[in-house]
């Protein structure tokens, strides 16, 4: 009777510690989960969409989330408190606002320039062919907002050369802008090169030699206000190193140096 009552105890703690032996441990982390913010001007979505990929690619449980918008309005959002941790503008002045603001860890660094380049839908149907063209009451011609870089690159060649537009719209964003010329709703639009190549087909562009009077620098820095101030600088340095450069270049954006 003892052996009876005892042998289906036995047999329970064996089953209790075969299953705790078998129970697979969890998986230990192999990296810690990290974000960083970065505010970037809209003519850099494409560059820096690819460049987040390769930046996460390289630093395992790093999720970079990007904010898109006129250079202006992400400065704006910067000095206001949004959350950031680095900031790419596409001039130096729009940076300023945020450097006098005492927001940036360091002093921000040139890491690419741009050239305006006059967008049409493909095909070109108003047959614009310079600067000059876009003055004409028939084009329907769109720009950004003189608050914008590419805006206030526009005001310079105007004042410039003495060519005065009359655009339908001013945009906050250079993508805007493109949006409205590869939609035909506009003839032509002033936006970068870069904007250009990206549309692809949906756009050609005229280069004209006026472009440079208002050469657009883009400046980088990390953020006084970043949840992870290391890697903010580690982000700034991989836009300002070899492989980020080539990536730049690719897109049709010119060198700082």
């Amino acid at each position: 009777m003892r052996r009876a009552i005892l042998a289906p105890a036995a047999l329970l703690a064996a089953l209790v510690a075969t299953g705790c032996a078998g129970a697979p441990a969890a998986a230990p982390s192999t990296a810690a989960e990290r974000e960083l913010q970065v505010f970037a001007a809209a003519s850099l979505t494409g560059t820096f969409t690819e460049l987040a990929e390769a930046f996460e690619a390289d630093h395992p449980g790093v999720t970079v989330q990007l904010n898109f918008d006129g250079s202006s309005g992400l400065a704006t959002q910067i000095v206001e408190g949004a959350p950031a941790g680095v900031f790419a503008a596409a001039n130096t002045t729009t940076m300023e606002q945020v450097v006098d603001a005492g927001l940036t860890a360091g002093g921000p660094e040139l890491f690419a320039r741009n050239v305006l380049e006059i967008a049409v839908p493909a095909g070109n149907p108003a047959g614009i062919e310079g600067f000059a063209d876009l003055a004409s009451p028939d084009v329907v011609l769109v720009v950004c907002a003189v608050e914008v870089p590419c805006g206030a690159a526009t005001a310079a060649v105007e004042e410039a050369t003495g060519v005065v537009l009359a655009p339908v719209s001013e945009e906050n964003a250079v993508t805007d802008v493109l949006g409205k010329v590869t939609s035909g709703e506009a003839d032509a639009g002033l936006v970068y090169a870069t904007d250009v190549r990206s549309a692809g087909d949906a756009a050609e562009g005229i280069p004209f030699d006026e472009a440079e009077e208002a050469l657009n620098d883009y400046p980088i820095t990390a953020l006084a206000g970043a949840a992870d101030p290391a890697l903010a600088q580690e982000f700034v340095d991989f836009v300002l190193g070899d492989e980020a450069q080539g990536v730049l270049a690719d897109a049709g954006f010119l060198s700082a140096e």
